[in-house]
């Protein structure tokens, strides 16, 4: 065992979050503060993950994580990037294993469970390396832009400038114009009244009602 100097500072690692108060700030509302954030909670809880490293002192802990999401927040990407490169890794690490697991065994039962369980964890590194290709490349969002050949022109219920006005006015007048010469013509067109056929045009004359009977 190694022997520790005495001149040496000895550290031991704290569980406790040390969290500085803010003024007129009760420790009660410093906890309940770092619970509504949810940043405390998950390092406690990322801490608990990670026994393979060791004792890990939950204020240094805090302190990385606010750095990490300082760095985001900035427009840094990079810490993004290396989390899910490594999450691709033991994802791929995990597939391997249960499939080479699989390969020792006989039971149907065993052999189906284990299968789909290397299968969720290859289908969970393809989508963890989509995540990551979609954060380096971004997708580029274009408007729609309805162009067509030619020139365009766009009325609004104003009237052109290139129109002079003698011009408008000739054209209401003329619309006017037509509009009578169509009122007058279905006057005279108008044959709602039935007229009576004249002595000179007898074949024109009204038909009778015919008596089906007397011509069968």
């Amino acid at each position: 065992m190694p022997r520790t100097s005495k001149n040496e500072p000895t550290r031991s690692t704290s569980k406790t979050l040390a969290s500085p108060l803010k003024p007129n700030q009760t420790p009660e509302h410093a906890r309940a503060e770092l619970m509504v954030q949810g940043l405390a909670t998950n390092v406690v809880t990322a801490i608990g993950y990670s026994k393979t490293l060791g004792e890990v002192d939950v204020t240094e802990a805090m302190a990385a994580l606010v750095d990490h999401i300082q760095r985001l927040q900035g427009g840094d990407m990079a810490p993004a990037e290396a989390m899910l490169a490594a999450q691709a890794v033991t994802l791929n690490a995990m597939f391997t294993q249960l499939a080479h697991t699989t390969s020792k065994m006989t039971m149907v039962d065993q052999i189906d469970r284990f299968t789909r369980l290397a299968l969720k964890a290859q289908g969970q590194c393809r989508a963890t390396l989509e995540t990551l290709a979609l954060i380096k490349n971004p997708p580029v969002f274009a408007r729609q832009a309805n162009i067509a050949h030619g020139p365009q022109q766009v009325n609004n219920g104003a009237r052109p400038a290139s129109v002079p006005v003698e011009d408008t006015l000739d054209a209401a007048n003329h619309e006017s114009d037509a509009k009578q010469l169509r009122e007058a013509h279905v006057e005279r067109l108008d044959v709602s009244a039935a007229q009576r056929a004249g002595h000179r045009d007898t074949a024109m004359a009204t038909v009778g009602t015919i008596k089906r009977s007397a011509h069968s």
